[in-house]
């Protein structure tokens, strides 16, 4: 049978081979433990029957506690080792990024078939590319290969009619305030099919757009 992490560093505390070792963040996760039950270090020190000095150390990595301690803390505090021994939660904290686009200001791509305006385009390293695009296209034949990029795109219809080519499936019609999820590695392209050149609005995840 496999030993998990936990397990293994049981055996190496009981043998007495090895002090309990930082990367394991025993005193953070000590400390998690006593304040998510509200107690005072005096409160687990009458629990553990470990001195109030001791606790403290610990919690504060001063000290690395022997094999003995850490019976009396599982006992004391009626909780098992993986308890003791799983990393603490860490907190998460927004970097509170935002990037707003006036109408009419992303960044223009124009290529062929397609004008993009590319929104939000002055954050870096983001996980969603979001642009609008008029589709110029009105015949398939306008493409020479078909658009492909990694990873997935939603795509809402603002304005116009559009036809959905993709290689899989049959062309599929789109009118305004229509959407579509697909995986955008399949090969797909888009033909305006309304009197004016439709307008969309996609959001994909990485890779660029074509």
């Amino acid at each position: 049978m496999t030993q998990t992490s936990e397990e293994h560093a049981a055996l190496r505390i009981a043998s007495g081979s090895k002090p309990f070792v930082e990367p394991l963040r025993l005193g953070e996760r000590l400390k998690q433990i006593r304040l998510a039950n509200q107690w005072t270090l005096e409160e687990v020190g009458q629990r553990t029957g470990l001195a109030r000095s001791t606790l403290s150390k610990i919690e504060n990595d001063q000290v690395s506690p022997t094999f003995s301690v850490v019976q009396k803390l599982i006992t004391g505090l009626n909780i098992d080792l993986p308890q003791l021994l799983t990393p603490p939660k860490r907190e998460r904290y927004t970097m509170g990024r935002r990037d707003l686009t006036r109408r009419g200001k992303g960044q223009l791509h124009p290529t062929p078939t397609y004008e993009h305006e590319l929104l939000g385009h002055q954050l870096a390293q983001k996980r969603m590319i979001p642009f609008k695009t008029i589709v110029k296209a009105r015949s398939f034949d306008e493409y020479q290969q078909w658009v492909r990029h990694d990873g997935e795109e939603f795509l809402i219809v603002l304005y116009g009619e559009i036809l959905l080519y993709t290689e899989f499936y049959s062309p599929l019609k789109l009118i305004e305030g229509d959407s579509i999820y697909f995986d955008s590695d399949m090969g797909h392209a888009l033909v305006s099919i309304s009197e004016n050149d439709a307008t969309v609005l996609s959001v994909c995840t990485r890779g660029d757009i074509a």
